[in-house]
This record gives structure tokens, sequence and C-alpha cells, in this order.
């Protein structure tokens, strides 16, 4: 085998142990958890937003990130809940690029996984101890599940991940929400399959042995848009994607029937300014069809302290994978949100 070890083996249970939540902390999380599920499974009204950077790959920037999104929380705490993007690895379309703080926890220095196995708790520990949020990260190594899986309050599992089995099968195991793309070739069949194997019990092995799990009643649809054979992206958060979207559900009896609408990617064409645009416009979906209403409980945006992006870490807050919404404008779109909710 061509695999050359480069670390010891890894103990979870030690990992486990940095940055630990305990006391006040661990309960003000728990409490946020339970209102988290209760907006998935339909039971709270109001609009769910996983907000935040693209990627997470400057620990003090994400921070006063955090900062500026827990006030804003606190004006608009009755009519949205959000929950925070602290994405530590990225998926790459070629292998090449930044991978997330997991593999660089220092973005212009070389890659240290073990090193960044601890930023990754550290940041998320961060997060919900110094400011209150809880946060939400994606699933792109499945065997990584346990070393941050007592920290994170949502999961996604991404395009390119959906179809991978071990990828379902882990999400069925989880005991929190979890959002699954549609690929990037837009079949939803593929969406929902991962769907239905997330919601049921699995046996498999993992990390070394068989394991059984128990079912995810919390997994569901994230509408990301797709992209065709010639390159042009095809959006389907429009009123048609979201009523063939709800049809599916209904098909398959699945529980919580719960949509959630990625606003960049393939929706926005990575054109992040048109992420308003979108939130608009599901707005007034919603409010046209009781079933659309019912169902759409979230909007998953990127956002930083800085619009756009660039290539190299020259400037505080801004992202370094795709273009995202600065600060001034998420929080003239999250007051927006707000008020419409109210109309």
């Amino acid at each position: 085998m061509a695999f050359k070890a480069t670390s010891q083996p890894i103990n979870v249970a030690e990992v486990r142990q940095l940055a630990k939540l305990e006391g006040d902390i661990l309960s003000r999380k728990q409490e946020r958890d339970r209102q988290l599920e209760a907006i998935i499974r339909g039971e709270d009204d109001r609009i769910l937003l996983v907000i935040g950077p693209c990627s997470s790959d400057n620990e003090e920037a994400v921070l006063e990130y955090a900062k500026r999104l827990s006030a804003l929380q606190e004006e608009v705490k009755d009519r949205i809940f959000m929950v925070m993007r602290v994405y530590t690895a990225k998926p790459r379309t070629n292998g090449d690029g930044y991978k997330g703080l997991i593999h660089q926890p220092n973005a212009t220095a070389a890659p240290s996984l073990i090193n960044g196995i601890k930023a990754v708790r550290n940041l998320h520990y961060r997060v919900i101890s110094e400011t209150g949020m809880t946060t939400a990260d994606e699933m792109l190594y499945p065997e990584n599940l346990p070393l941050v899986d007592d920290l994170i309050s949502y999961m996604a599992i991404g395009a390119r991940s959906v179809e991978d089995q071990q990828h379902r099968f882990v999400a069925s195991g989880a005991s929190f929400p979890t959002g699954l793309k549609n690929p990037t070739s837009g079949n939803l069949n593929v969406m929902f399959n991962g769907i239905y194997a997330a919601q049921n019990k699995q046996s498999f092995l993992f990390l070394g042995q068989e394991v059984e799990t128990s079912g995810n009643p919390l997994a569901h649809a994230i509408l990301r848009g797709s992209i065709n054979e010639y390159g042009k992206n095809i959006p389907n958060y429009y009123y048609d994607n979201l009523l063939d979207t709800i049809a599916q559900y209904e098909k398959m009896g699945l529980e919580n029937p719960c949509i959630i609408i990625d606003t960049n990617h393939d929706n926005s064409g990575k054109r992040y300014m048109e992420q308003v645009r979108i939130v608009r416009q599901t707005l007034i979906n919603r409010d046209w069809n009781e079933k659309i209403k019912s169902a759409v409980r979230g909007f998953m945006i990127e956002s930083y302290l800085e619009d756009g992006r660039q290539d190299e870490p020259e400037f505080f807050g801004k992202s370094i994978t795709d273009p995202c919404l600065g600060w001034d404008n998420t929080e003239v779109l999250v007051r927006e949100i707000y008020e419409t909710l109210g109309q």
C-alpha cells in the first residue's frame, strides 16, 4: 500500500477532552440545540439562518464575526434563529487549493492535520463560549465526526459527498440536524435517497468496528442549485422547484419535510449579492403558498466581515474561498428578513 503514516494513531477520547463544553456553556448550547430541533421539526415557526463565512480561515476574524452575529441574533431572536457557519474542511474540485482549518490551521503555512484538529475544536469552542452562538460545520470526512460532534449543532453534507454511502450512514448516527445538499448534477433523487438512508437505521464498519445507528429523523434537504454540462449554473430555489421538492418528500413519506435554501453556490452563480435577491424571492414564495411556507424553514447564507473574496489572506475578514456578503450587507439583509416576517 502506498500510504505512509506521518503521526501516531489519534486517541479520540483524548481529543474530546480538548476544548470541552461544561457547566453553563454546555447548558446554553443544549437549550439552543432544542430550539434548533424544534424548527427542523416544524414546531417552531422562526426562520433558520445557517450563516457565516464560506471557510473559517482566520480564528480572530471568525470570532469578530461571531461577536457581531451574536448581538444581531439577540435583536431578531423572536423571528429568526441563527446558527453560525464554522466550516473547517473544504472540498476542492481537483484537490488543489485551501482545504480548510483542519488541513492548515495557518492558511499561509504548511499543512498540519494534527494541529488542525486541535484548532478546529478550539475555534468551535471559542465561538460557543465567548459569543453564545452555536455552530455548523460540513462533514467532509465522515471518520472525523467523533472529533467534533460534541461541539457542533448542525451538520451539512455537500454536493460532492451526498451520494457517498459512508456519509449517508454516518449521518444516520448523528444526533443533530443534518442537511443533505442536492448534487452538482441537480438530481433530486440522489439527495432524497441520501435523506432516506440518513433517516433510517444502518449497520456498517466505522473506525475499525461494526456499528449500528438509530437513524436521524432530523436529516433534511438543502437546495443549492446545479451546473449543466456546459458549465451553466441552474438555480433550484424557484416556486416550481420548491413544489417538486415538497412532492418528493410526500411521495417518500419522510419525517420532518424541511427545506433549506442555499443562497450561494449554483443558486447565485457565486455572485454573492444575488443572495439578497434569492432570499427576497423565497420569502415571497412562502407568502404565496402555505405548503412552501411550512416546508421552507431557512436559508444558508455565506457572509463574512468584508464583501467578496481574495486569493491570499491579505485583508482581515475577507474570504479566501467563495465570495461572501460583507457584514454591512449581512446586517441589512437579516433586518430585512426580520421585518418581512413581521408583515
